[in-house]
């Protein structure tokens, strides 16, 4: 087996020609640089250079020799700097969890600007609701979690992120749908609605039943979806109406109008959440990537 030692060697040797200059190069004496590859001809049974008094030439054997040495260099050094990287938190993999509604918008900056910076870090994104979130993260299934922490849970910590409103999605087809202004949510109290179960989402569930209650109804919840994009996609096909957060509406395309409210409504703040006593580095980065996608937005 070829050593890195070795394969630095006779690259300093093929690309000088002259084992005199190479050994000035290596920072070594000439014999032993001589002795060096004839060791490495002897080992690999095939002679690598013509070798004259008056010059040194590559062998074809030696030609092919050296791109392979350059790759086995190359990965050596790369091996050494992905090492380093790991050793300071740059490389390993980060465990993400988000709701639904983060992926519409800004996550998808936070992730760009993350890869670019630390490339070598394997990323695994799952959707989640906001109380999966809270207890992956003690179990340490996730490193960092996007969710709507409306308070501090023992073993968490925290970070404001942004604050979504809920806007009212209408099919394309309704009246109401050419309006400009604000619309009075209780004026679709006797409408067909687009739910999403209390089991599939608690936090949002109950936030969309407060969001009408506070408008002086309870809704009709007629049709059923498993997340807030199919939530959409059937007021798009014209099954009734429902309440989304504006990043979500902002998003999609096609099939249904977003009203906004008159008496404004907000969601409870999406939050940057992981385990206390500090994150993992590569963890802390991600969370000061998503804080400065925060701000440039501002």
């Amino acid at each position: 087996m070829v050593e890195v030692r070795q394969a630095r060697y006779f690259i300093s040797v093929a690309e000088e020609l002259h084992f005199g200059r190479a050994a000035e190069r290596l920072n070594m004496s000439q014999p032993p640089l001589s002795q060096a590859i004839l060791q490495l001809e002897r080992q690999l049974g095939t002679s690598l250079l013509t070798r004259s008094s008056r010059s040194v030439l590559l062998t074809d054997a030696g030609k092919l020799f050296l791109n392979e040495c350059r790759l086995l260099v190359q990965a050596s050094e790369r091996a050494s700097e992905v090492a380093a990287r790991a050793t300071s938190g740059m490389a390993g993999t980060l465990r993400i969890g988000s709701v639904t509604s983060a992926f519409d918008r800004m996550l998808p900056e936070v992730l760009e600007r993350f890869r670019g910076e630390w490339p070598d870090v394997e990323l695994e994104v799952s959707e989640i609701d906001t109380h999966h979130g809270r207890d992956r993260l003690l179990r340490r299934e996730l490193d960092v979690a996007i969710i709507r922490q409306s308070g501090s849970a023992r073993g968490l910590k925290s970070l404001p992120w942004r604050r979504d409103r809920f806007v009212l999605a209408l099919p394309a087809s309704h009246a109401l749908a050419r309006g400009g202004g604000p619309v009075d949510l209780v004026r679709f109290k006797d409408e067909s609605w687009v739910w999403l179960p209390r089991a599939i989402s608690p936090d949002y569930h109950d936030e969309m039943v407060a969001a009408c209650r506070q408008a002086g109804f309870s809704p009709l919840a007629q049709h059923f979806a498993n997340s807030i994009h199919s939530q959409l996609a059937m007021v798009s096909c014209g099954l009734g109406v429902t309440l989304a957060p504006n990043s979500s509406i902002e998003s999609a395309h096609g099939g249904f109008v977003g009203r906004e409210l008159s008496a404004r409504v907000d969601l409870v703040e999406l939050s940057l959440v992981s385990r206390e006593g500090g994150p993992e580095p590569i963890a802390e980065h991600f969370i000061d990537c998503a804080q400065q996608a925060a701000g440039a937005r501002k």
